[in-house]
């Protein structure tokens, strides 16, 4: 799995695999933003990932099994990605790493709701969410009448979307009549 390792420490192994920037902000796009294909994953990237970065970053996670890809059977020359197993377990380290950035960094409030939701849902909302994550990415039926709490993370973060978008414009001077 990983080539030249510096130490078996796990820690240390752990980062080897997903350390770098990149990794981890496609793995929480693919798990939070349900982002499959390669045009969505560079377009849809907050923060401005270059394409010869995500190429190099999904074969990387394709070849350490955190991500695997196949044909799109709509279209000829697109593949679509998945999720694995290993990197569905990850929920509980991105909902700790997002609780750990809303209490120490100065996050937006729009981009940080998501982790306030799953920090504040705890392992019971992770379990559910790991649930869902298997049933889109790998094909693992969920019991009937299981929330969405990929929708209840959209949902949170549109309204502050626009509550951001609300405040601002009340927050903007009307221009005068003879401004215009």
């Amino acid at each position: 799995m990983v080539e030249s390792q510096r130490s078996g420490c796990p820690i240390n192994l752990s980062l080897e695999v997903i350390g770098d920037k990149w990794s981890l902000l496609v793995i929480r796009d693919m798990m939070f933003g349900n982002r499959r294909h390669f045009r969505e994953l560079l377009l849809g990237s907050e923060e401005g990932i270059a394409s010869n970065i995500l190429a190099d970053r999904l074969q990387r996670l394709t070849e350490q099994g955190l991500v695997s890809r196949r044909p799109d059977p709509t279209h000829k020359q697109k593949v679509i990605y998945s999720l694995t197993e290993p990197a569905i377990q990850l929920v509980p380290v991105l909902a700790a790493l997002g609780s750990w950035g809303r209490r120490h960094l100065p996050v937006s409030r729009e981009l940080s709701i998501r982790a306030e939701l799953l920090e504040r849902g705890g392992p019971e909302m992770w379990d559910a969410f790991m649930d869902e994550l298997r049933e889109l990415h790998l094909g693992t039926a969920r019991p009937d009448g299981s929330r969405s709490v990929l929708t209840e993370l959209r949902e949170a973060y549109f309204a502050e979307v626009a509550a951001v978008a609300a405040e601002t414009a009340e927050a903007e001077p009307v221009p005068e009549l003879g401004s215009l």
